[in-house]
């Protein structure tokens, strides 16, 4: 049995809103909202991977915080795990985005207005009871 690679997506808090992004590629998710983050390289902890991440994908510096409980299986062999995160003052604006085309900082309210991806759902729900 292979052992599952990890995902980490980061549930990136701002007092009460939740940073969504809509992926752009590939055509099978576009239009759909998903928590940002990707995947843990070999000898990288899903922390250090997270901060990565972030910084390549949104161009942002971030404090990864705590594991949200749960893991939820995407396409095998992946798994998405989730941490909390929140910006460091200071942080540059995002930078131009590859995989996704729009951010949302979503309140509690708006938190089922975006079309989530389904392996993003259950986490979102988790999150919506810290918000």
């Amino acid at each position: 049995m292979t052992e599952p690679i990890v995902v980490v997506g980061a549930a990136l808090l701002d007092a009460d809103h939740l940073l969504a992004a809509r992926r752009s590629a590939p055509p099978e998710l576009a239009g759909r909202w998903e928590l940002p983050g990707g995947k843990v390289e070999p000898g990288e902890t899903s922390e250090a991977a997270l901060a990565r991440e972030l910084r390549e994908e949104l161009g942002v510096e971030a404090e990864v915080g705590e594991r949200i409980p749960g893991e939820w299986p995407l396409k095998p062999p992946y798994v998405l795990q989730v941490w909390t995160a929140r910006l460091l003052p200071g942080s540059p604006q995002p930078k131009p985005l590859q995989d996704h085309d729009d951010l949302r900082w979503l309140t509690p309210a708006e938190l089922w207005d975006v079309p989530w991806l389904d392996q993003d759902v259950e986490a979102v729900r988790e999150i919506a009871g810290r918000l």
